[in-house]
């Protein structure tokens, strides 16, 4: 087995650093036998993110050296240990500098400086012509780099529109600036993620994110991209064929749910090329992540196993169990059988091998799947177990748990068995995940999870559903008062856990600009400085609307997250569907004066890439909300059995999905096109292509197949698929209705629910091409909504 790859920022340094770590391990275990030290030795890895195993074999003269002559070198260790970013990061640093602002980075310099209180911090300063941005590694020296040019510069960096409009001479600090952040972590990511937005990524893409990650102060990413070609080829090592592997690994669309072994085999069979790929893809991320100085959290088995294990190995201790999202069975290989602890240990072996360790490992064992027993023994060793299966592999592992099934299954988990699965494994080799601690805190019923360090974070997204929504209020208030509250006991960092990412902008922003600070945020100071950073003006017009936007859009009341437009539901007659949830938080009309203000700031000419996004996005989500009324009258006019009405609302409900994909078009962040681009991108034949675009096309529509429960969970409104998919199940089912009311006949729902099923399956497995660019501009469209659509919606709401 290859050496452990020890996560230092650059490769030329690994053998200078081994001996005195190894030293260090001599010390520990040589001179001192006691269980204590051994611990300590332990810790010293874990703390320094060395892997033992990283070490390569010392003269046994090292034995004999004198303790003074040990305890002199393992100073140097810390020393040099503490100064590593000096020597080796500065170049990782200037280098995402001159991506993110190549024409002025010639005018910023890098220095290091130690951590505090064992946590990152930062320090910028002007000195010799030169913006000094100096940190304690490069997540510290770009979070410097953000806070300069939001604070000092007026200017964004986000998916949704980007404002790096800087003067020829950068203002100087005229007081040295210094932050440090309360936490030790900054999480990033939710499983989902990796499909509900990044499923197509490539490496162009992904550094993006990376950067902006680092700028945002991110350090504790979740990383396992490539995951599936490690369980490849330890399957394959232990007599697994390709052909009794192909039901089993899913299509790129679903790996998330096949990581947490909610299915298997779905989208599939998974072409070699791609596990491959992005085997190659997970070292190019780790490898940047771990130069910033973050510490990616790496996958480790939970017992979902191939349905052909129970023919391959017909003793073994197999649970079967099902998603009930209508997918065949998944088996899960029980925590007792002694090819449990087997497989995990050469999963992690084999992880390493390829990728190296920072220790971190996600598991997540009953992810939306009840555990068979609620005994809070049987989960206590259940929990045991899973854990010493990652000590076997790696001494310093620490697992890192999503808190998600205390929320979505509280029925199950109460508190017996919540306190049985934690207390099980050792405080300091746990952390927690409050995985939607905006919607509802679960650390204040668990104890603050009974002890273990654990993270507050923030999910807001479902789906990568599109949709004005947020909790504004908590997120600018609620880490920080986690933070200063005893109760929160071990509080050690805050986080993001969308589903999907690119959308909502502000609420992002807002979440990690906690990470450099201790108390709650200041709405209304934040919002009139998030305007002028995003739109490049002081405009009070624009002030106003983004307190409206607070008061509507973003005050997080009532339901879970964003509501949807009934456009994007399965034709109904309801106003609202199963995955198309339409109930808003606010009143519709209460919205209305925001777009009127952005309308009035459009006019003054207002130009930035982040400002025409919103102008779009209010746009839109005014347009969707009307498709309720819409409905509503077209629905009572079939009944009263008014053809003229219903022939005219219907109509008009049409008009309005065209519009609002002729909106849409104006934004490349809303076009269908590249989303199936990108997908085929990664095809090294046609058979290829059409599996990747089937699993893109199959995820934001049905998710399953023609029968599936999960049909509109992720939908889009994205130009595109609105005319082309929405729009054609409604113009289908408008034809049902008028021709009912031209025979006076009821129309066949169930028949119509069965034919559109067999249309949408049709439309899954098509090959259509859809524009990759834009084809018109967001101010013209939007003012060409406004104009059309103002007076029509104001009047529907007495506005």
């Amino acid at each position: 087995m290859k050496l452990l790859q020890i996560n230092l920022q650059q490769k030329k340094l690994q053998n200078f650093f081994v001996p005195f770590l190894f030293i260090d391990f001599l010390f520990c275990t040589k001179h001192t036998k006691s269980t204590k030290s051994s611990v300590q030795a332990d810790e010293f890895f874990n703390k320094h993110r060395y892997s033992r195993f990283s070490v390569s074999l010392i003269s046994s003269s090292f034995y004999r050296m004198k303790k003074t002559t040990v305890l002199l070198l393992m100073i140097m260790v810390i020393v040099l240990q503490e100064n590593i970013f000096a020597q080796s990061n500065p170049q990782t640093a200037i280098a995402l500098i001159k991506r993110i602002v190549p024409q002025r980075a010639n005018l910023f310099a890098v220095e290091s400086m130690q951590k505090e209180n064992d946590k990152d911090v930062f320090e910028i300063e002007s000195k010799n012509d030169k913006i000094i941005l100096r940190g304690n590694n490069g997540v510290a020296v770009a979070s410097a780099l953000y806070y300069y040019l939001t604070e000092l510069c007026n200017c964004q960096i986000t998916w949704n529109g980007t404002n790096l409009s800087l003067s020829k001479n950068l203002p100087l600090v005229i007081k040295k600036i210094h932050k440090n952040t309360p936490y030790q972590y900054r999480y990033y990511l939710n499983y989902c993620t990796f499909n509900y937005t990044m499923s197509w990524w490539d490496w162009d893409r992904w550094q993006k994110e990376i950067d902006w990650m680092a700028l945002h102060g991110v350090n504790m990413p979740l990383a396992i991209t490539g995951e599936e070609y490690t369980w490849y080829k330890v399957y394959k090592d232990i007599g697994f064929s390709d052909d009794e592997l192909k039901d089993f690994f899913s299509g790129p669309s679903y790996f998330a749910w096949f990581w947490m072994g909610n299915l298997d085999g779905w989208g599939g069979p998974l072409p070699l090329n791609w596990m491959k790929s992005h085997a190659e893809l997970q070292e190019k991320i780790l490898k940047r992540e771990r130069e910033l100085g973050m510490i990616p959290v790496l996958p480790a088995f939970t017992g979902h196993v191939p349905a052909a294990f129970k023919k391959k190995f017909p003793l073994a201790k197999l649970k079967k169990t099902n998603w009930n999202n209508g997918f065949a069975d998944t088996y899960i290989l029980d925590s007792q059988d002694s090819m449990f602890a087997e497989l995990g240990k050469k999963f992690l072996r084999e992880q390493t091998s390829s990728f190296g360790t920072d220790h971190l490992y996600s598991a997540d064992t009953f992810n939306e799947n009840e555990p068979p027993s609620d005994d809070s023994a049987f989960l206590s060793a259940l929990s045991a177990r899973i854990y010493q299966g990652m000590h076997d592999a790696d001494s310093a592992a620490t697992w890192v748990m999503q808190g998600w099934l205390f929320y979505s299954d509280r029925k199950f988990w109460k508190t017996p068995q919540i306190e049985a699965l934690l207390k099980a494994v050792p405080d300091n080799r746990m952390i927690l995940l409050d995985l939607a601690a905006e919607i509802e805190p679960i650390w204040k019923r668990t104890e603050s999870f009974y002890g273990k360090p654990w993270i507050w974070n923030m999910i807001n997204n479902f789906g990568g559903n599109i949709n004005l929504f947020g909790r504004i209020e908590r997120v600018a208030n609620d880490p920080a008062m986690a933070l200063n509250d005893p109760s929160s006991k071990r509080m050690s960092g805050i986080g993001l856990t969308m589903e999907g990412i690119e959308q909502n902008p502000a609420i992002y922003e807002l979440m990690m600009d906690n990470t450099w600070r201790n108390q709650p945020i200041d709405l209304n100071d934040w919002l009139r400085k998030y305007a002028l950073n995003r739109y490049g003006v002081n405009d009070d017009d624009l002030v106003k609307a983004w307190q409206i936007l607070r008061q509507t859009v973003y005050n997080g009341k009532e339901i879970r997250d964003g509501a949807e437009s009934i456009v994007t539901g399965r034709p109904t007659f309801d106003s609202t569907t199963v995955w198309t949830r339409t109930k808003l938080n606010y009143a519709p009309e209460d919205l209305i004066p925001a777009w009127d203000l952005f309308m009035t700031a459009a006019s003054k000419g207002i130009k930035t890439d982040g400002f025409e996004f919103d102008l779009v996005d209010i746009t839109r989500q005014v347009l969707a909300n009307y498709a309720s009324p819409l409905q509503k009258k077209w629905a009572i006019a079939f009944r009263e059995d008014d053809t003229v009405a219903f022939n005219k609302y219907s109509h008009d409900f049409i008009e309005l999905i065209d519009d609002m994909d002729k909106l849409l078009s104006s934004r490349k962040d809303f076009l269908l096109g590249p989303w199936l681009s990108s997908a085929r991108n990664w095809g090294t034949d046609p058979q290829e292509k059409a599996l990747y675009e089937r699993n893109a096309r199959d995820l934001i529509t049905l998710w399953g197949d023609a029968n599936s429960p999960l049909h509109e969970y992720a939908n889009r409104q994205w130009s595109g698929l609105l005319n082309d998919f929405y729009k054609q199940r409604w113009l289908q089912f408008f034809a049902l209705l008028q021709d009912g009311l031209q025979h006076n006949t009821k129309p066949d729902l169930d028949g119509f629910e069965k034919k559109i099923r067999t249309w949408e399956w049709n439309w899954v497995n098509d090959q259509k091409a859809f524009p990759m660019q834009t084809s018109s501009k967001p101010v013209i469209q939007a003012r060409e909504m406004y104009k059309k659509y103002r007076k029509r919606i104001g009047d529907i709401y007495g506005r």
